[in-house]
């Protein structure tokens, strides 16, 4: 299986990439922030908020593409404030609770003030026991 869904955000066309892409059983989802559909940052300045708020976008691109949460097997966040991460680590535990992702995080420059965090996902499609499923 080839397929890859855009989602509107405001570089997709400009930047020619896909929000995500599945190729076979694996899946990965570009960067992904806080911004809303009307292009207002959701949430300025809190990265819990804001962290849940991203992976709620995540999990629907992962949906559109046949994959669920627990099939995350790699989270990456980009942080404007590394200082600022205890909101995040905080909806991670919340959301991957018994799934155990494992991640990253490092510091980086964003590009909207009041941004706190942007998030990457990689996820492989596989049954309970870890068969992986095309």
């Amino acid at each position: 299986m080839l397929k890859s869904i855009k989602t509107g955000g405001r570089f997709e066309e400009i930047g020619s990439y896909s929000r995500a892409k599945r190729v076979g059983p694996f899946i990965f989802v570009a960067g992904t922030t806080a911004i809303e559909p009307s292009g207002k940052l959701h949430a300025p300045n809190d990265s819990y908020a804001q962290t849940i708020y991203i992976l709620n976008r995540i999990e629907a691109a992962i949906k559109e593409l046949g994959g669920e949460m627990r099939h995350v097997v790699r989270t990456r966040a980009f942080f404007s404030n590394m200082a600022e991460a205890g909101g995040f680590i905080k909806a991670h535990g919340e959301v991957f609770k018994g799934i155990d992702p494992v991640t990253a995080g490092v510091e980086a420059g964003l590009t909207t003030p009041g941004m706190m965090v942007e998030i990457e996902v990689d996820a492989l499609i596989h049954s309970e026991k870890g068969v992986i499923e095309f």
